[in-house]
């Protein structure tokens, strides 16, 4: 991508406003007038970027302020390939993150747009009320005076004389409707206990991206909105710290259960050279035994717990491979390589044995937030180096006897009891686990 590719940021004053919809109306109605748009997700998500790269046609990739420093920023925008315009999605509202600054800040998405010079759009729910909404949107407009700021798209409109009225505050307000959503057209996606359905398993999902694309164009100024595009230069900073991958042939888990990977780490190992090789142990698949590492990445093993604990090819394979070879599973990878999970209907299904780790979801509780985390132990292709990503599951611990992997801190330093483990083979593998997900080596 050139230098100065001009971006908006797509934000909101609180998550649930309608900035997804939004996204993936741009993304499909610009797409369709045969720009090439680059999508961004601001923080940790992994479900996101799937929908924005089916709506786009492009790899989307998340930008996180507490976990990545800025030259990785910079380096995951400048390294993607050439493009009219970038959109970045971002996550909760535009100043929400956490008490503490990590890498580059607090997590915000007004961080990131700050950083890079992308305006932003901010869709507001409008619901409910008239000429107020313009002070919502007036505060956010203004708290930051080095923020760049587009304007506004109004969500839940209920009449022409609604609309009226919110523009007439919005004018007093002296900021700029780029467009206004009828109530009755909104988009809505599948949801599950945590979060969005997969793009993958949405049924119709390209039914549902045209559809957002006609509602998007039919009620926003699209003209407006890329012309309110923009950029700065970046300033010079440290190159970042390499994601070394674990091996030269990764055996990566790519299956319903196992899908939630960011797609920057994936992109990292390959442009490092390494192979990646998929399986699926749904399909009672085993890794390709010319790797020389496998991955378990989270996703949804408690869902498909009966038809891992019946893949006798999958338990035997793994077994093999983790004898002699290392082994790495995050979240639902980590429950998998445990030896039970209990189901939310109180069943134990049998896992993979390869560590002692019992979780269960009879009794659901959120485990949500960034972690960083110093190993204890080696891992695959980080070695000892600390490290930063984010948890967020509901599974409780029932027994987690195996050595810790690592010393886990959360966003305000506090120690958090999900250490990780890791078990030394007989044959000189090595199987490790994480409740959370890497996004980045730390540097502070």
């Amino acid at each position: 991508m050139p230098p100065m590719t001009p971006g908006l940021m797509i934000s909101a004053p609180a998550s649930g406003t309608g900035k997804t919809m939004l996204m993936l109306g741009l993304l499909t109605a610009l797409r369709r007038q045969g720009l090439a748009v680059q999508p961004f997700k601001s923080g940790p998500d992994y479900i996101d970027p799937g929908f924005h790269g089916a709506a786009s046609g492009r790899a989307s990739f998340n930008l996180d302020a507490w976990a990545m420093a800025p030259g990785r920023i910079a380096a995951h925008v400048l390294g993607q390939p050439a493009a009219d315009l970038v959109l970045a999605e971002g996550s909760m509202g535009l100043f929400d993150g956490v008490a503490l600054p990590g890498e580059t800040g607090i997590g915000s998405s007004a961080e990131i747009a700050q950083m890079m010079g992308w305006p932003v759009v901010l869709i507001l729910d409008v619901g409910g009320q008239a000429q107020s909404a313009a002070a919502t949107a007036r505060g956010f407009a203004t708290l930051r005076p080095d923020l760049p700021f587009a304007g506004v798209v109004l969500n839940r409109i209920a009449s022409p004389r609604h609309e009226a009225l919110i523009r007439e505050g919005m004018a007093e307000a002296g900021l700029r409707v780029l467009g206004a959503l009828p109530r009755q057209g909104n988009i809505t996606l599948p949801e599950r206990h945590l979060g969005l359905v997969q793009a993958e398993e949405t049924e119709g999902l390209q039914a549902i991206l045209d559809q957002a694309g006609d509602f998007v164009a039919a009620h926003c100024d699209l003209d407006a909105i890329v012309a309110a595009a923009a950029c700065r230069a970046l300033p010079a900073s440290a190159p970042p710290l390499p994601l070394t991958p674990p091996g030269g042939r990764i055996a990566l888990a790519r299956d319903a259960a196992f899908s939630f990977v960011y797609p920057h780490v994936i992109e990292a190992w390959r442009r490092a050279g390494a192979t990646i090789l998929p399986f699926s142990p749904l399909a009672d698949e085993g890794p390709d035994d010319s790797a020389d590492c496998c991955w378990l990445p989270g996703g949804y093993p408690e869902l498909h717990a009966p038809r891992l604990a019946a893949a006798t090819g999958f338990r035997d394979a793994m077994q093999r491979f983790a004898d002699t070879r290392p082994v790495h599973g995050e979240c639902g990878g980590y429950m998998t390589l445990g030896a039970g999970l209990v189901d939310a209907q109180g069943v134990r299904h049998r896992m993979l044995g390869l560590l002692g780790l019992e979780t269960s979801y009879e009794k659901r509780r959120m485990h949500l937030g960034y972690r960083r985390a110093t190993p204890l132990a080696a891992l695959p292709g980080l070695g000892a180096q600390p490290m930063r990503g984010h948890e967020f599951h509901y599974a409780s611990i029932l027994a987690q006897p195996d050595a810790a992997l690592a010393r886990v801190t959360d966003a305000n330093g506090a120690e958090v009891p999900e250490t990780g483990s890791h078990r030394a083979m007989a044959g000189g593998g090595q199987v490790t686990g994480t409740f959370f997900h890497l996004i980045a080596p730390a540097t502070v």
